[in-house]
Protein backbone atom coordinates (compact mmCIF):
# COMPACT_ATOMS: atom_id res chain seq x y z
CA UNK A 1 0.00 0.00 0.00
CA UNK A 2 2.90 2.20 0.77
CA UNK A 3 4.42 1.53 -2.97
CA UNK A 4 1.10 2.43 -4.13
CA UNK A 5 0.61 5.89 -2.16
CA UNK A 6 4.34 6.74 -3.06
CA UNK A 7 3.47 6.04 -6.91
CA UNK A 8 0.29 8.21 -7.06
CA UNK A 9 2.67 11.45 -5.32
CA UNK A 10 5.59 11.08 -7.74
CA UNK A 11 3.43 10.95 -10.32
CA UNK A 12 1.16 14.00 -9.35
CA UNK A 13 4.39 15.74 -8.17
CA UNK A 14 6.13 15.11 -12.00
CA UNK A 15 2.47 16.31 -13.58
CA UNK A 16 2.28 19.44 -12.06
CA UNK A 17 5.75 20.08 -12.71
CA UNK A 18 5.15 19.23 -16.38
CA UNK A 19 1.99 21.41 -16.30
CA UNK A 20 4.18 24.23 -14.50
CA UNK A 21 6.80 24.11 -17.74
CA UNK A 22 3.71 24.25 -20.43
CA UNK A 23 0.29 23.93 -19.34
CA UNK A 24 -0.88 24.60 -22.50
CA UNK A 25 0.93 21.96 -24.21
CA UNK A 26 -1.62 19.43 -22.00
CA UNK A 27 -4.43 18.46 -23.37
CA UNK A 28 -7.75 18.21 -22.05
CA UNK A 29 -10.99 17.33 -23.56
CA UNK A 30 -13.31 20.07 -24.43
CA UNK A 31 -16.27 19.56 -22.45
CA UNK A 32 -19.96 20.51 -24.11
CA UNK A 33 -21.30 22.21 -21.31
CA UNK A 34 -17.99 24.14 -20.56
CA UNK A 35 -18.72 25.35 -23.57
CA UNK A 36 -22.49 26.20 -23.34
CA UNK A 37 -21.65 28.58 -20.69
CA UNK A 38 -20.82 31.25 -23.05
CA UNK A 39 -23.13 30.66 -24.92
CA UNK A 40 -26.04 31.15 -21.86
CA UNK A 41 -23.97 34.31 -20.65
CA UNK A 42 -24.71 35.22 -24.43
CA UNK A 43 -28.36 34.56 -24.79
CA UNK A 44 -28.37 36.47 -20.91
CA UNK A 45 -26.91 39.49 -22.65
CA UNK A 46 -29.51 39.61 -25.66
CA UNK A 47 -32.20 39.47 -23.60
CA UNK A 48 -31.31 41.91 -21.09
CA UNK A 49 -31.84 39.50 -18.41
CA UNK A 50 -29.68 38.45 -15.14
CA UNK A 51 -27.71 35.09 -14.77
CA UNK A 52 -28.44 32.99 -12.18
CA UNK A 53 -25.71 30.86 -10.57
CA UNK A 54 -26.26 28.71 -7.22
CA UNK A 55 -23.07 27.21 -5.92
CA UNK A 56 -24.69 24.47 -4.08
CA UNK A 57 -26.00 24.43 -0.63
CA UNK A 58 -22.63 22.95 1.44
CA UNK A 59 -20.04 24.95 3.15
CA UNK A 60 -16.09 25.21 1.90
CA UNK A 61 -14.94 22.15 3.54
CA UNK A 62 -16.77 20.29 0.56
CA UNK A 63 -14.79 19.74 -2.42
CA UNK A 64 -17.45 20.23 -4.45
CA UNK A 65 -18.26 23.91 -3.42
CA UNK A 66 -14.35 24.73 -3.84
CA UNK A 67 -14.91 23.67 -7.33
CA UNK A 68 -18.03 25.52 -8.10
CA UNK A 69 -16.96 29.01 -6.89
CA UNK A 70 -13.38 28.57 -8.88
CA UNK A 71 -16.04 28.16 -11.83
CA UNK A 72 -18.12 31.18 -10.51
CA UNK A 73 -14.98 32.88 -11.21
CA UNK A 74 -15.20 32.44 -15.01
CA UNK A 75 -18.45 32.62 -15.42
CA UNK A 76 -18.00 36.38 -13.78
CA UNK A 77 -15.28 37.06 -16.38
CA UNK A 78 -17.84 36.81 -19.30
CA UNK A 79 -20.13 38.55 -17.35
CA UNK A 80 -17.93 41.45 -16.78
CA UNK A 81 -17.22 41.48 -20.64
CA UNK A 82 -20.36 40.99 -22.03
CA UNK A 83 -21.75 43.70 -19.02
CA UNK A 84 -24.27 40.92 -18.17
CA UNK A 85 -26.23 40.84 -14.58
CA UNK A 86 -24.81 38.20 -12.67
CA UNK A 87 -27.20 36.84 -9.33
CA UNK A 88 -25.40 34.74 -6.96
CA UNK A 89 -27.74 33.40 -3.82
CA UNK A 90 -25.88 31.60 -1.38
CA UNK A 91 -27.15 29.23 1.51
CA UNK A 92 -23.60 29.76 3.89
CA UNK A 93 -22.03 32.82 5.11
CA UNK A 94 -18.02 31.85 4.81
CA UNK A 95 -19.63 30.47 0.52
CA UNK A 96 -20.87 34.10 0.25
CA UNK A 97 -17.39 35.36 1.73
CA UNK A 98 -15.60 33.14 -1.05
CA UNK A 99 -17.64 33.81 -3.76
CA UNK A 100 -17.33 37.66 -3.27
CA UNK A 101 -13.81 37.52 -3.94
CA UNK A 102 -13.96 35.43 -6.60
CA UNK A 103 -16.50 37.71 -8.46
CA UNK A 104 -14.17 40.59 -7.46
CA UNK A 105 -11.56 39.29 -8.81
CA UNK A 106 -12.77 38.38 -11.62
CA UNK A 107 -14.23 42.31 -12.17
CA UNK A 108 -10.71 43.16 -11.65
CA UNK A 109 -8.84 41.10 -13.69
CA UNK A 110 -11.60 42.35 -16.91
CA UNK A 111 -10.68 45.71 -15.86
CA UNK A 112 -14.74 46.06 -14.54
CA UNK A 113 -13.85 47.14 -10.98
CA UNK A 114 -17.16 49.46 -10.72
CA UNK A 115 -19.46 46.58 -12.30
CA UNK A 116 -19.27 44.39 -9.17
CA UNK A 117 -21.08 45.15 -6.28
CA UNK A 118 -21.11 43.00 -3.16
CA UNK A 119 -24.93 42.83 -3.66
CA UNK A 120 -25.09 40.40 -6.05
CA UNK A 121 -23.27 37.26 -4.10
CA UNK A 122 -26.26 37.37 -1.65
CA UNK A 123 -26.84 34.96 1.63
CA UNK A 124 -30.43 33.65 1.84
CA UNK A 125 -30.59 30.60 4.73
CA UNK A 126 -28.91 27.64 5.73
CA UNK A 127 -32.22 25.44 5.96
CA UNK A 128 -32.20 24.05 2.56
CA UNK A 129 -35.89 23.65 1.69
CA UNK A 130 -36.13 27.91 2.93
CA UNK A 131 -33.06 28.77 0.44
CA UNK A 132 -34.70 26.42 -2.20
CA UNK A 133 -37.99 28.77 -1.98
CA UNK A 134 -35.85 31.51 -2.08
CA UNK A 135 -33.94 30.75 -5.26
CA UNK A 136 -37.26 29.48 -6.54
CA UNK A 137 -38.57 32.67 -5.73
CA UNK A 138 -36.07 34.75 -7.46
CA UNK A 139 -36.23 32.82 -10.34
CA UNK A 140 -39.56 33.89 -10.73
CA UNK A 141 -39.38 37.13 -10.66
CA UNK A 142 -36.16 38.08 -12.50
CA UNK A 143 -36.73 35.67 -14.71
CA UNK A 144 -33.12 34.84 -15.47
CA UNK A 145 -31.75 33.90 -19.23
CA UNK A 146 -29.62 31.04 -17.88
CA UNK A 147 -29.24 29.47 -14.47
CA UNK A 148 -26.01 27.13 -13.37
CA UNK A 149 -26.15 25.26 -10.67
CA UNK A 150 -22.31 24.03 -9.76
CA UNK A 151 -22.17 22.32 -6.59
CA UNK A 152 -23.01 20.24 -3.71
CA UNK A 153 -26.95 19.68 -3.96
CA UNK A 154 -29.26 17.02 -2.30
CA UNK A 155 -33.23 16.93 -2.58
CA UNK A 156 -33.66 20.66 -3.85
CA UNK A 157 -31.72 19.96 -6.90
CA UNK A 158 -35.03 18.65 -8.72
CA UNK A 159 -36.78 21.89 -7.37
CA UNK A 160 -34.35 24.21 -9.04
CA UNK A 161 -34.24 22.57 -12.03
CA UNK A 162 -37.99 22.04 -12.56
CA UNK A 163 -38.43 26.19 -11.82
CA UNK A 164 -35.70 26.79 -14.19
CA UNK A 165 -37.29 24.93 -16.95
CA UNK A 166 -40.56 26.67 -16.49
CA UNK A 167 -39.30 30.11 -16.77
CA UNK A 168 -37.32 28.76 -20.04
CA UNK A 169 -33.84 29.31 -18.76
CA UNK A 170 -30.88 27.60 -20.33
CA UNK A 171 -29.92 25.49 -17.38
CA UNK A 172 -26.04 23.95 -16.85
CA UNK A 173 -25.41 21.79 -13.78
CA UNK A 174 -22.56 20.68 -12.40
CA UNK A 175 -21.78 17.99 -9.65
CA UNK A 176 -20.17 14.96 -7.65
CA UNK A 177 -23.96 13.82 -6.44
CA UNK A 178 -24.68 10.60 -7.63
CA UNK A 179 -27.79 10.95 -6.11
CA UNK A 180 -29.19 14.32 -7.89
CA UNK A 181 -27.45 13.64 -11.43
CA UNK A 182 -30.38 11.70 -13.15
CA UNK A 183 -32.64 14.76 -12.13
CA UNK A 184 -29.99 17.41 -13.40
CA UNK A 185 -29.80 15.15 -16.68
CA UNK A 186 -33.35 15.20 -17.07
CA UNK A 187 -34.68 18.53 -16.36
CA UNK A 188 -30.99 20.49 -17.60
CA UNK A 189 -29.46 21.58 -21.41
CA UNK A 190 -26.15 20.32 -20.00
CA UNK A 191 -24.85 18.60 -16.89
CA UNK A 192 -21.39 17.97 -15.87
CA UNK A 193 -21.06 14.56 -14.05
CA UNK A 194 -19.13 13.82 -11.50
CA UNK A 195 -15.17 14.09 -12.76
CA UNK A 196 -16.13 16.05 -15.58
CA UNK A 197 -17.29 18.46 -12.94
CA UNK A 198 -13.95 18.35 -11.15
CA UNK A 199 -11.76 18.74 -14.89
CA UNK A 200 -14.21 21.94 -15.38
CA UNK A 201 -12.11 24.13 -12.86
CA UNK A 202 -9.32 22.92 -14.41
CA UNK A 203 -9.72 23.41 -18.26
CA UNK A 204 -11.36 26.91 -17.10
CA UNK A 205 -8.41 27.90 -14.76
CA UNK A 206 -5.30 26.21 -16.56
CA UNK A 207 -3.52 26.20 -13.14
CA UNK A 208 -0.85 23.91 -12.94
CA UNK A 209 -1.82 22.29 -9.81
CA UNK A 210 -5.74 21.85 -10.99
CA UNK A 211 -3.85 20.26 -14.35
CA UNK A 212 -1.42 17.82 -12.60
CA UNK A 213 -4.73 16.50 -10.52
CA UNK A 214 -6.65 15.51 -13.63
CA UNK A 215 -3.83 14.01 -15.21
CA UNK A 216 -2.57 12.25 -12.42
CA UNK A 217 -5.76 10.59 -11.96
CA UNK A 218 -5.64 9.87 -15.54
CA UNK A 219 -2.07 8.39 -15.75
CA UNK A 220 -2.96 5.97 -12.53
CA UNK A 221 -5.94 4.84 -14.28
CA UNK A 222 -3.86 3.84 -17.33
CA UNK A 223 -1.14 2.19 -14.72
CA UNK A 224 -4.06 0.09 -13.03
CA UNK A 225 -6.04 -1.08 -15.97
CA UNK A 226 -1.96 -2.04 -17.18
CA UNK A 227 -1.79 -4.23 -13.76
CA UNK A 228 -5.11 -5.85 -14.19
CA UNK A 229 -4.86 -6.63 -17.60
CA UNK A 230 -1.14 -8.26 -16.41
CA UNK A 231 -2.85 -10.29 -13.80
CA UNK A 232 -5.67 -11.65 -15.65
CA UNK A 233 -2.83 -12.70 -18.46
CA UNK A 234 -0.41 -14.00 -15.51
CA UNK A 235 -3.59 -15.72 -13.92
CA UNK A 236 -4.78 -17.33 -17.15
CA UNK A 237 -0.86 -18.60 -17.98
CA UNK A 238 -0.56 -20.28 -14.22
CA UNK A 239 -3.80 -22.03 -14.85
CA UNK A 240 -2.38 -23.98 -18.35
CA UNK A 241 0.90 -24.55 -16.00
CA UNK A 242 2.97 -22.11 -18.02
CA UNK A 243 4.38 -20.24 -15.39
CA UNK A 244 4.77 -21.87 -11.71
CA UNK A 245 4.05 -19.05 -9.45
CA UNK A 246 -0.19 -17.02 -9.51
CA UNK A 247 0.84 -13.08 -9.38
CA UNK A 248 -2.37 -12.80 -7.98
CA UNK A 249 -1.13 -14.31 -4.61
CA UNK A 250 2.14 -12.47 -4.59
CA UNK A 251 0.22 -9.38 -5.12
CA UNK A 252 -2.38 -10.06 -2.40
Amino acid sequence: MFIVLLTVIMVLFNEIQNARKDSDSIFLRAIPGLKAVEEAVGRSTEMGRPILYVPGIMDMNEVETVAGVIILGHVAQMTAQYETGLDVPVARSIVMQAARESCKEAYLSQGRPEMFNEDMVHYITDDQFAYAAGVNGIMQRDKPAACLYMGKFYAESLLFAETGNGIGAIQIAGTASQAQIPFFVTACDYTLMGEEYFAASAYLSRKPELIGGVKTQDTVKLMLIGLIIVCLVMRALFDLDIVSFNLLDMIG
